[in-house]
């Protein structure tokens, strides 16, 4: 899986060429595998890009800026949700990405993992537990009723 980081190498915006360094620093930072389309040079880039953002990703004048992250033909985001995934630790889930093992998302991901097994294995546990106190249950119900049974033929 390659991500593609659609920029624009000769913007005039500052803000613009920021945020594509940020996205793209961070993304080496990581050693993710990335390309870098320039919708500047390119008018096929450009075009793919405009149609691959989903429509209610584009802002209200319908063209979105870049940069925009896709993995493959999957829309991941814009800078903003790269950001916000950046802050939250979950860049790899946002890119699509398995987490590298050692990896603080990994880790999160490995204690998830652990919480729901314990939880199966608790939920299994009172199971098995209701099932046991049926079955005492049962037996001492079979138990009164032959006791009663012996005692209404002995009288």
């Amino acid at each position: 899986m390659v991500i593609k980081v659609f920029l624009a190498s000769s913007s005039g915006s500052t803000a613009i060429k920021k945020k594509q360094q940020d996205v793209v620093a961070f993304l080496e930072a990581l050693k993710v595998d990335y390309t870098e389309l320039d919708i500047a040079c390119s008018e096929q880039n450009r075009m793919w890009m405009r149609q691959n953002v989903p429509e209610e990703k584009k802002p209200s004048n319908g063209i979105p800026l870049p940069p925009q992250i896709f993995n493959e033909e999957s829309y991941c985001g814009d800078y903003d949700t790269f950001f916000d995934a950046k802050e939250d630790n979950t860049v790899y889930a946002f890119l699509g990405l398995p987490p590298p093992p050692g990896s603080k998302e990994a880790q999160e991901e490995e204690d998830e993992e652990q919480e729901e097994e314990d939880l199966h294995s608790q939920e299994e546990e009172e199971l098995q537990q209701l099932e046991d106190q049926d079955e005492r249950s049962s037996e001492e119900e079979e138990e009164e009723a032959e006791l009663e049974e012996a005692e209404e033929k002995a009288e």
